[in-house]
């Protein structure tokens, strides 16, 4: 390929004026240019030379820009000081430094990528709202929509007690990692649980990762900060002589049938108070969990299982079938709201059953008992050890709670597993002994 170049000669004093080519809508010309035979030819290596020639130019130039904020130290230590803009609080003029020890193309892709992110956040949205101003909507836009509305409740708490009083001020886009562990040190040393700290995290992480996917942060601050480790605690059950104790008082308060309900089908507090008796089949002596129940803003919520595997049908008890019996035939019709409508356990006025008021009087009869203070929610623990204990299978006992698989029920209970080895050993040591002694 070659590149022929046209020159317009000079005649006299005075200049030819020439035709000039005739323009289509296109920008192209209605007739070919002439070609002058004795102008200059380019070949493609011409060509080339020149571009590169050109492009060492602008380099030159690209460099000498840079010069501003690429410093050398020593040999193979450069300093790199980017502007960063003023402070919104002091109004103080903020650098970025770094030593980069190595080559100078090295400090070069360094420093040309803190420009990058330094004029692609000069666009942000992020450096124009408050971390309060995102989460507000945050929740609002991206948590309501799909999660439960206790769940966005509890969200909204965590972020209130925890994050919105030492971080909510500051400028979304200039939150640090730092910034993130200073606050939960400082819930640790306030006495707050690691497990407190790490929701806390978990829930600062989420919103934040939301505003990376909506171009409001370029980083996200909570990646590079790592929570407590939680340690387990030890699970606090109920033995087997201690669970009759337990039923046997609590058969005297008129809250027996649901705390017996609660210990030996293992249903979290949501799932039984929200149980109606449509919900029971007589004859299959089974019970459906279809609903959890909840209180919220004072008014009562009914809202699917936890999740879809925790709708599941419950094999109930013949004693716990017969007690349901007598107490469907002793219920008043009575619904004082519109919600407690044929709902198996409500209160004497009428209405559903709140988990707090039911674990307040959970505790006055574990101490009447004289039994170890646990929670309400610690008789689904106790009914899952006490399956576990009696040998039945740990599949069975996940369905059973509707766990998300059996390898979490195992884990869960895994202080139970060393008595279920002990007597599977004796199983197969019985079978294989079973003709005699195969010790020759």
């Amino acid at each position: 390929m070659t590149i022929r170049t046209t020159f317009k000669p000079r005649t006299g004093g005075a200049t030819e004026k020439k035709d000039q080519p005739e323009l289509t809508t296109d920008g192209r010309s209605s007739r070919p240019l002439p070609i002058n035979p004795s102008a200059p030819v380019f070949t493609r290596a011409r060509v080339r030379e020149v571009c590169l020639s050109l492009r060492a130019k602008e380099e030159t130039l690209w460099l000498a820009k840079l010069a501003k904020s690429l410093h050398v130290a020593t040999d193979r230590r450069w300093l790199i000081r980017v502007y960063l803009g003023r402070d919104h609080q002091t109004s103080k003029r903020k650098y970025h430094n770094r030593t980069i020890h190595g080559p100078m193309r090295e400090a070069q892709a360094y420093l040309t990528r803190k420009l990058r992110e330094r004029d692609l956040g000069r666009d942000l949205e992020g450096t124009k709202i408050t971390l309060n101003e995102y989460l507000d909507r945050w929740l609002e836009t991206a948590v309501k929509p799909r999660v439960r509305e206790k769940t966005c409740q509890d969200y909204e708490g965590m972020l209130r007690r925890y994050v919105r009083p030492n971080m909510g001020e500051r400028v979304l886009a200039a939150l640090r990692p730092l910034d993130l562990k200073t606050t939960y040190q400082q819930m640790i040393e306030r006495g707050l649980s690691a497990r407190t700290v790490r929701y806390t995290h978990v829930v600062l992480r989420s919103a934040l990762r939301q505003a990376l996917q909506w171009h409001l942060l370029l980083e996200n601050p909570a990646g590079g900060v790592k929570p407590p480790q939680q340690v387990r605690s030890e699970m606090r059950v109920l033995t087997v002589g201690q669970a009759r104790t337990f039923l046997r008082t609590a058969q005297t308060t008129r809250y027996g049938p649901v705390l017996a309900v609660a210990l030996t089908t293992g249903m979290r507090p949501s799932e039984y108070l929200a149980l109606k008796w449509q919900d029971i089949d007589w004859a299959r002596q089974t019970v459906s969990v279809v609903r959890s129940v909840r209180k919220l803003n004072e008014r009562w919520s009914f809202t699917d299982t936890k999740r879809s595997r925790s709708r599941r049908v419950i094999k109930l008890q013949n004693w716990i079938v017969a007690l349901l019996r007598d107490l469907h035939t002793t219920t008043s019709a009575n619904n004082s709201c519109s919600e407690a409508f044929d709902l198996m356990f409500k209160t004497v006025w009428g209405e559903p059953i709140n988990s707090d008021s039911l674990a307040k009087h959970f505790k006055s009869i574990l101490e009447v008992a004289g039994l170890p203070r646990i929670r309400l929610y610690d008789l689904r623990h106790t009914a899952a050890t006490l399956a576990l204990a009696a040998g039945v299978q740990p599949k069975v006992v996940s369905e059973q709670l509707g766990h998300a698989s059996a390898a979490f029920t195992l884990d869960t209970y895994a202080h139970v597993l060393p008595h279920m080895q002990d007597e599977a050993t004796a199983k197969v040591e019985a079978m294989l002994l079973e003709q005699g002694s195969i010790v020759v």
